[in-house]
């Protein structure tokens, strides 16, 4: 009997050991398939002449001026800059404005960095953090690889009775307090309050919090009124749909609209729409099994493809075939979420450009020009546009605040196009150079990192961090 547990306890160490050594081995592999990331050439002084700056300080360009950057940061603006830089950029006919921030993002792996950048993103708030994600802005703050700047939330805190293995459930207050302490000691940079925090949990982590010097992004509770989410330290509150389910239970409510628009604007409390995610439901009942055979799909991690996007189609297509007015219900929300945004914006609301790309079939990157381009649907100018996804963040925000427009002083995080963004949003979606940091990033590397994150085959690296992040939350 001693000899037959022998051999059973040997069996399961060597079992162990090669797990071990398989999870090594493939998350080796996936850092060595995403080494074209690695920064290579780290010139950041340099004088980029006669270019048009849409500087966002202002709906004006300031035309045929040259900009020199040192280090990573404009020290000049002027025209006809007499310089000895050894690196000179011909922006002729060009236009250059502020790097786009997607506000709310699910980051998944490396090679969603690339393809931000390559759609001209500068700057990610990831939305649901994990240990891995940690690691990563470590490896980016090191300046070890080319990314957005990046910041991430704590894993979710909810409630108690909120089931779900993708929330951390938090017991009771004093549980709350200790996991907004430990969040921030381990590096979060804000805490992810999520839709099943009640009252008393939910003070006791706002206290903590505050005590803590971290703020919170809140997906609105259920367990609180809407109202309650306009106090310190939340500096955002996400999803347009939930002011319609929440704050409006799901009526036209002009009253009600009216006190909660002017809630926002007292408290100065930004608001991330993310009309992409939602807008995702109508294009999967409308399109069905089309939507799958989209080239954009290529663009979407294949482990959360597998285990969360096509959930997301199983559902809706599942309550099309019981209820043949779904999808007109959906389509009509989302019309008033744009009516919403608009009233927004006419009330002096901060607008936070994010896409809640990373979930459903929202694509990293690709998303961010959709957003802003429902942002046009609903009738903001081209200006107003572009505030939400450059000046408006880096008002929010501390640690954004020299980015978001083109100054002395500031960041050299912005972007080259052909064409005048104040006038066509859409020559944003193919920038001719990206500069991060400092650094520059020309239309052949910006086609690579593209083509890279395409039809990407990193299931299991996936899978290995998404675990120890559920395990580890």
């Amino acid at each position: 009997m001693k000899k037959w547990l022998k051999r059973i306890g040997w069996g399961l160490v060597s079992l162990l050991l090669l797990t071990a050594i398989a999870i090594v081995a493939v998350l080796k592999l996936d850092k060595k398939r995403t080494s074209y990331l690695r920064i290579q050439d780290t010139s950041d002084s340099y004088v980029i002449k006669n270019v048009n700056i849409v500087p966002m300080t202002g709906d004006t360009v300031l035309y045929q001026q040259d900009v020199l950057v040192e280090h990573g940061f404009i020290s000049m603006i002027a025209p006809d800059l007499s310089l000895g830089t050894s690196i000179k950029i011909d922006g002729t006919g060009k236009f250059l404005s502020p790097g786009l921030a997607d506000m709310h993002v699910h980051v998944w792996d490396d090679y969603e960095l690339g393809l931000y950048l390559a759609k001209g993103v500068t700057t990610l708030r990831n939305m649901w953090g994990m240990p891995f994600h940690l690691r990563m802005k470590e490896r980016i703050n090191s300046k070890e690889i080319y990314a957005p700047l990046f910041f991430t939330a704590s894993p979710k805190l909810t409630g108690p009775e909120d089931e779900g293995i993708d929330k951390k459930r938090v017991k009771d207050a004093k549980d709350g307090r200790r996991l907004v302490a430990k969040y921030k000691k381990q590096g979060y940079d804000y805490i992810k309050t999520y839709a099943g925090l009640p009252k008393d949990i939910f003070d006791a982590i706002k206290t903590e919090a505050l005590a803590q010097n971290i703020s919170l992004a809140s997906h609105p509770s259920f367990e609180v009124s809407y109202d309650y989410h306009f106090s310190k330290p939340i500096k955002a509150i996400e999803h347009t749909e939930d002011v319609v389910q929440q704050a409006l239970k799901y009526e036209d409510d002009s009253l009600m609209l009216a006190m909660t628009l002017e809630h926002y604007a007292q408290t100065e409390i930004g608001h991330t729409p993310t009309l992409t995610v939602f807008h995702k439901i109508s294009e999967i009942i409308e399109k069905e099994s089309a939507l799958l055979s989209e080239e954009s799909i290529g663009y979407i991690n294949p482990a959360f493809l597998e285990l969360g996007s096509h959930d997301d189609y199983k559902r809706w297509t599942s309550t099309k075939l019981y209820d043949s007015l779904v999808g007109e219900r959906i389509l009509k929300q989302h019309q008033q979420h744009l009516k919403i945004v608009k009233k927004m914006n006419d009330a002096g609301v901060i607008l936070l450009a994010g896409t809640d790309s990373g979930i459903s079939y929202a694509v990293p990157g690709l998303g961010i020009h959709e957003e802003l381009g429902f942002y046009k649907e609903a009738g903001l100018t081209n200006y107003e546009v572009l505030k939400t996804a450059t000046v408006n963040p880096s008002s929010i925000y501390e640690e954004l605040s020299n980015t978001g427009t083109l100054e002395v002083g500031k960041l050299a995080n912005f972007v080259l196009t052909s064409e005048n963004p104040l006038e066509n949003l859409k020559t944003l979606q193919a920038p001719e150079k990206v500069f991060i940091k400092g650094l520059i990033l020309d239309s052949d590397r910006l086609t690579k990192l593209q083509e890279k994150a395409f039809n990407r085959n990193n299931y299991w690296a996936t899978t290995i961090r998404l675990a120890e992040g559920l395990l580890f939350q």
